[in-house]
């Protein structure tokens, strides 16, 4: 049986991932600097992930009869995420992602888990699913805060 807090959440999610794909595409565009070609490149293989990720989310909300939300229902929160004023500063993009990275991994675990006690086993396998692409995408940028140069 599927909860409002589990429709709440996919929608969170689903709104987070759209705001995600705007920014790892702005950032990958405007980093400038030897040091920005592989972030870049990373940035950019995972805006067709997140793109992925929206995709699931807004089917499971159609399944549960649901509607994905438009653009009026969007409220920006990655502020640390936006693209940095000196387009040199790929550690400030790391961070960023870091951030973001962080936040998908707490709200694709509290689906999980909301989920799970709804019994609901359908948004439970998304919620992994995604989950695990989340911490490849962490582990990864922790790697990159620690080959890139400190400032």
């Amino acid at each position: 049986m599927t909860t409002d807090e589990i429709t709440d959440l996919l929608t969170e999610a689903y709104i987070s991932e759209h705001e995600t794909i705007m920014n790892y595409q702005t950032n990958a565009i405007v980093l400038d600097g030897v040091h920005a070609e592989e972030v870049k490149t990373s940035l950019e293989e995972d805006v067709q992930e997140e793109l992925d990720h929206a995709r699931m989310l807004g089917e499971r909300l159609k399944q549960l009869d649901e509607s994905p939300p438009g653009s009026a229902a969007f409220e920006a929160s990655q502020h640390s995420l936006q693209p940095p004023e000196d387009t040199t500063d790929v550690q400030s993009v790391i961070d960023g992602v870091l951030e973001a990275e962080d936040n998908a991994i707490e709200l694709y675990r509290s689906l999980h888990e909301a989920a799970a006690e709804a019994n609901d086993p359908v948004t439970e396998d998304v919620a992994v699913t995604i989950l695990a692409d989340e911490e490849a995408h962490h582990t990864e940028f922790r790697g990159f805060k620690k080959q890139f140069p400190q400032d």
